[in-house]
């Protein structure tokens, strides 16, 4: 069995060195969903929620939490981020799919500033629609696809 890249050998946690990896071009995507009711859903799609356009507060929101991924991930490293892209997509006439996409030309990889991205901009869409449905769902937050380093290229099915 291969040691736990985060684990000292005496049991402590650590973070990865990653001072001798190369620097290469390294980009994720990572998608959640969230599921509303119809009305909640009408008011997210028009803008005309009480607390206003969510999908602009959600990117912004996507965006600035993909820069701070190293301060919420105990063993993330702080990476300079190229780009975050989030957006938005209705799936059916009640849910919306979050995507995130995230570059940056570093020694590791960008999939938690991805993953961070999709899950906060999901979390905001909630949280802006939430005074007209307490039982939105946010779910199916994962991984899409990451390129760059060492491992190559990776693709969910």
């Amino acid at each position: 069995m291969k040691k736990p890249s985060h684990i000292a050998p005496d049991g402590s946690l650590v973070m990865v060195d990653v001072g001798a990896k190369a620097v290469t071009e390294r980009v994720a995507r990572a998608e959640s969903r969230v599921r509303m009711s119809a009305g909640a859903a009408s008011a997210l799609r028009e803008a005309t929620l009480p607390k206003g356009d969510a999908f602009v507060a959600a990117q912004v929101a996507g965006i600035m939490a993909a820069k701070r991924t190293s301060e919420l991930i105990p063993l993330a490293h702080p990476l300079p981020l190229a780009s975050v892209e989030v957006t938005f997509e209705w799936t059916t006439a009640t849910e919306v799919r979050v995507e995130a996409t995230a570059r940056t030309n570093a020694q590791t990889g960008v999939e938690m500033e991805a993953l961070v991205a999709a899950s906060v901009a999901a979390l905001t869409i909630y949280d802006m629609t939430k005074a007209l449905d307490r039982g939105i769902v946010i779910d199916g937050t994962r991984l899409l696809e990451k390129r760059g380093g060492k491992s190559g290229a990776w693709s969910a099915r």
